[in-house]
C-alpha cells in the first residue's frame, strides 16, 4: 500500500489504495445476498449466530457460520487463518505470496486449497471474480471500501466493511482480529489471540525500558517523504512498544493514515528512532543524506535510523501488522530499535539476516 519512489511495489500499492478511496466499482451482478446458498453450521459455533456487526456503512448480520470467505481487506486473511479457517479468496497486497499468504502465516494453510488471489488494480475489488467464488461472507475490515463498492459486494454475500471509528486502513489489529472473530463465531478465541500478541509487546517493552517515552516515527521516501500518522497500524507498533510519536504529526497529515510532508516540516523526522521502509537500503540512505535538511538532523548525524527493505519478508511483515505477522516482525524490529536508542553513536543498526 505504501512505498518508495522509482515505481517500486509499495509505491504502486500506495497509489492503488489512494485511488480505491475515491473510486466506485461498477456493479457485477443483480443478484441479492438473501439468495446466497446457506452456510453449513458447526456445533461448536452454532450458538454464536446470528451475529450483527456495525461498520462504516451501517451494520451487517451473519445468519450462520460462514464457509466460503473472501477477504477484500488487505490483511484480513491473517485473522481468518489464525482462527482456523482458510479463505476461498484473498486480495493481494504485498509480497506476491502464493495465495496472498505470508511466510508468517503459511503453516496455517495446512492441507486446504490455496485461496484464489484477487488483485486491486486501482478500480476497487474485482466484483465479478468475487461473485464467481460464491462467497457467504466478504471481509473488508482493513480496507477503504466506498459506499458504492460496499453496496455492490453486498449483492453477493454479507459484507463486513471497515469500522467507522477509524480512518480507512486505520483499524487497529486488535479490533480487526476481534471483529473477524465475531463474524466467524469465534469471539473468545479471537480475544485469546489478541491477548497473546499483546503479551509479546508487553514483554518487549518491559525488556527495553529505554523505549518508554522515546520518540519514534515510521516513514518512507515516496515522492519526497511520506510519514505514517497515529491511526496507521505501523505507528501503533511503535507506541505499543512505548515510543511517542512527534507532537505535531497528526496536525500536519490531517485525518489520513499518512501523508507527504513539506520541506518545512522536516523537523518531524528528528526523533530518537526513525524506521525507514525503503526499496534499497544503501541507495535510499544515500539519497536521504543528500538532503541537507535531513542530513543536519540529530537522528541522521547519530545514526539512529532503522532501515527496513520493503521487498523482504521482514519488510512486508512491518507493513502487514496482523495478529500473525506481528510476532515475526517483533523478533527482527526490536533489536534494531534497541541499537538505535542505546545512546551510543558508534552502535551500528544492522538489518536482520533472516
Amino acid at each position: 500500500m505504501f512505498g518508495s519512489p522509482r515505481g517500486t511495489r509499495l509505491a504502486a500499492a500506495l497509489t492503488s489504495v489512494l485511488l480505491l478511496l475515491g473510486t466506485a466499482t461498477a456493479c457485477g451482478s443483480d443478484s441479492d445476498s438473501d439468495t446466497a446458498a446457506p452456510a453449513a453450521t458447526d456445533s461448536s459455533t452454532d450458538s454464536a449466530f446470528p451475529v450483527t456487526i456495525a461498520h462504516k456503512f451501517g451494520s451487517t448480520t451473519i445468519e450462520s457460520e460462514p464457509k466460503r470467505i473472501v477477504t477484500v481487506g488487505l490483511t484480513d486473511q491473517d485473522s481468518v487463518l489464525a482462527l482456523g479457517k482458510v479463505p476461498v479468496g484473498t486480495t493481494e497486497w504485498l509480497g506476491g505470496y502464493k495465495g496472498a499468504i505470508g511466510p508468517w502465516a503459511a503453516d496455517k494453510l495446512g492441507s486446504a486449497a490455496v485461496p484464489t488471489v484477487l488483485k486491486d488494480t486501482g478500480t476497487g475489488p474485482q466484483t465479478e471474480k468475487i461473485a464467481a467464488l460464491r462467497p457467504d461472507l466478504i471481509l473488508a475490515v482493513y480496507g477503504g471500501l466506498t459506499k458504492e463498492q460496499y453496496d455492490t459486494l453486498s449483492k453477493f454475500a454479507p459484507v463486513v466493511a471497515q469500522p467507522k471509528e477509524y480512518n480507512d486502513y486505520g483499524v487497529p489489529w486488535q479490533e480487526q482480529t476481534e471483529i473477524i472473530g465475531k463474524a466467524l463465531g469465534q469471539e473468545a478465541k479471537a480475544k485469546e489471540l489478541v491477548s497473546g500478541v499483546e503479551g509479546d509487546f508487553k514483554k518487549a517493552a518491559a525488556e527495553h525500558p529505554e523505549f518508554a517515552g522515546a520518540t519514534g516515527l515510521m516513514a518512507t521516501p515516496y515522492e519526497g517523504i511520506f510519514v505514517y500518522g497515529s491511526q496507521d497500524p505501523r505507528s501503533r507498533v511503535l507506541t505499543d512498544l512505548g515510543f511517542k510519536l512527534p507532537t505535531d504529526l497528526d496536525k500536519v497529515i490531517g485525518d489520513r493514515f499518512g501523508a507527504n510532508i513539506s520541506k518545512e516540516r522536516t523537523d518531524l523526522l528528528d526523533t530518537d528512532a526513525i524506521v525507514w521502509i525503503v526499496s534499497d537500503t544503501t541507495k535510499d540512505r544515500a539519497t536521504l543524506r543528500k538532503d541537507p535538511l535531513y542530513a543536519d538532523l540529530k537522528v541522521a548525524k547519530e545514526d539512529r535510523e532503522v532501515f527496513v527493505k520493503e521487498s523482504s519478508d521482514y519488510g512486508n511483515s512491518v507493513s502487514f501488522v496482523s495478529v500473525l505477522s506481528l510476532p515475526y516482525m517483533l523478533e527482527r524490529l526490536v533489536p534494531q530499535l534497541q541499537a538505535a536508542v542505546d545512546g551510543r553513536t558508534d552502535t551500528k543498526v544492522t538489518e536482520p539476516t533472516g
